[in-house]
């Protein structure tokens, strides 16, 4: 296992101040090269879950073990270089940058890390490439579709070559034909360079792909793989 979450708890306050337990008590193991998928009703904790796991957020209580080390046990400041290094984000919004180019959004992560500005353009280049979009390279957000957005953002996530990638609703905002490219290349991530993902999705066609489903109701989580595919 890549990743393993145990007793994670999570609790918000609503309007009224009062206290909201989203999460109760969860444990999930996510199995290396492989596509784990969360699927659960409108508010029942998907992308707090997500967020938790990718270190976005911290629990109240419980830990995430990523290749046995306690992401939570480290500084603020550890973490963030922690998640640069070693996990991509796919977002249902792109979030790029809106006065950089294709290339120079790809680029940014992986100069943050360290990286020259050559060096990461090179980088970039390629992975544009490996998502169908070299001839993209120094268009501007708006100057693009909303596939070919998320596709950049795609390439943007694999740019520090993470080992597991999070992905919220990927293809939530997409049409089938845009959506059903970025299955194929979740698809292809996987099997041509081992890649693991965890998503959050409502998009039936995109939990056949899963190796793994889970499930979350009430605060809680169950395996469910024949039930969803």
């Amino acid at each position: 296992m890549i990743l393993t979450a145990k007793n994670l708890v999570k609790t918000y306050q609503n309007n009224q101040k009062l206290k909201l337990e989203v999460l109760k008590s969860v444990s999930i193991e996510i199995e290396e090269k492989k596509i784990s998928v969360i699927v659960g009703a409108s508010g029942a904790g998907k992308s707090t879950l997500l967020h938790l796991l990718g270190g976005l957020d911290r629990p109240d209580h419980g830990s995430v073990f990523y290749e046995g080390q306690d992401i939570f046990k480290l500084s603020d400041d550890k973490l963030t270089k922690f998640r640069n290094k070693n996990i991509g984000f796919v977002f249902q919004f792109h979030h790029l940058l809106p006065e950089f180019t294709a290339l120079e959004n790809i680029a940014i992560p992986h100069m943050i890390s360290g990286k020259s500005l050559d060096v990461s353009a090179k980088r970039a280049l390629v992975l544009l490439s490996s998502v169908g979009l070299s001839d993209r390279a120094q268009h501007k957000p708006a100057e693009l579709s909303g596939g070919e957005q998320q596709r950049i953002a795609v390439a943007r996530a694999l740019i520090n070559d993470p080992s597991i990638i999070f992905a919220d609703e990927p293809t939530g905002n997409l049409d089938s034909a845009n959506s059903e490219i970025i299955h194929q290349i979740i698809v292809e991530l996987k099997e041509k360079l081992g890649k693991t993902f965890v998503i959050v999705t409502h998009n039936p066609e995109l939990v056949k792909l899963a190796d793994t489903v889970f499930e979350i109701k009430d605060g809680k989580i169950n395996n469910s793989d024949s039930q969803f595919i």
